[in-house]
């Protein structure tokens, strides 16, 4: 089956991320594990990732898949404001 219909293709860049040693808070602290990661995502994560035009396509428990419009922006968004140092300090 053929379709005259053009083909829209886009560039993206996909920023895959995910918190180390989610498993073993998770078997020490459940609730607690939780709740600092729900405060992380709504205070530091969430927002580096809308200011960096991302968009948020696949949560994983402790995961994330991003797409942004540029690899630039993509870079910038783990790089700068997703730092794991910034991360820690909220952690």
């Amino acid at each position: 089956m053929t379709s005259d219909a053009p083909v829209i293709r886009r560039l993206a860049a996909i920023l895959a991320a995910d918190v180390v040693g989610f498993s073993r808070m998770m078997g020490e602290d459940e609730e607690g594990t939780l709740a600092r990661l729900k405060r992380l995502r709504a205070e530091v994560v969430d927002p580096a990732i809308a200011e960096s035009r991302g968009r948020i396509f696949k949560t994983t428990g402790d995961g994330l898949l991003v797409e942004f419009p540029s690899v630039v922006d993509a870079v910038q968004c783990a790089a700068h404001r997703c730092q794991p140092r910034r991360c820690d300090r909220r952690w």
